[in-house]
């Protein structure tokens, strides 16, 4: 039998298995004519296959009505942790490296490679908010409380649960400060409203507006 951890935490630990080979494959793909840019959307669609493959054990994503209310405030809540993103790039609020990882331009800057920037516009906005959200709210901050984490209501998550899920959120992102606000903020969108697609909406909204943001402006350092 399945244990229900397995779904939430696999695809996030392929996840970051790409990051930690991100380098290695930077190395080795174009000696083998392959554009190394084309790893960051493979670990997207690997993701997602992951995420489809499992869905069916996903309880908490499975017939969960939205009040439009709660709808509205969790697209606010992802607008605001955007906002406060691309200002939070300061020194003292950042760790590790800020080297732009991906720029989807074609050859000689001129213009956007489209083939790459969108299906990295879509894994950012719509796979990993999902599979972060599954991972780092819906198992580690209720996990934190309870080993049978899916009997815990959200409602019932301790302020221990959210900060330290909160702190290891941060800790997956260079711009710690940024990183531990949206974390804190979408642990308190799911607990008020019980209901994980609301930190889903948050995350994508934060997301689809950075990428956004990002082909726009070319502040490619944020991807």
């Amino acid at each position: 039998m399945e244990h229900p951890a397995a779904g939430r935490v696999l695809p996030f630990a392929v996840f970051i298995t790409f990051i930690t080979l991100g380098d290695v494959a930077g190395d080795l793909l174009p000696g083998l004519g392959l554009d190394p840019r084309w790893w960051v959307v493979a670990r997207a669609a690997v993701v997602a296959l992951m995420l489809w493959g499992f869905w069916k054990s996903y309880a908490e994503l499975q017939d969960f009505p939205i009040r439009w209310r709660d709808l509205i405030g969790a697209i606010g809540a992802g607008a605001a942790v955007f906002f406060l993103w691309i200002h939070l790039d300061i020194g003292w609020a950042t760790f590790g490296r800020s080297g732009a990882e991906f720029v989807p331009t074609l050859p000689g800057g001129a213009g956007i490679d489209w083939t790459l920037a969108l299906p990295r516009l879509a894994g950012l906005t719509l796979v990993v908010p999902v599979m972060e959200e599954l991972f780092w709210r819906s198992f580690l901050m209720r996990w934190i409380d309870r080993n049978d984490f899916l009997a815990l209501d959200p409602r019932r998550a301790s302020a221990k649960a959210v900060i330290i899920s909160s702190l290891l959120f941060a800790s997956e992102h260079h711009l710690w400060l940024a990183g531990l606000i949206a974390g804190v903020v979408y642990g308190v969108v799911y607990m008020r409203t019980r209901n994980l697609w609301l930190p889903v909406v948050s995350h994508a909204v934060t997301n689809g507006l950075l990428g956004i943001w990002i082909l726009m402006t070319g502040n490619w350092q944020f991807w």
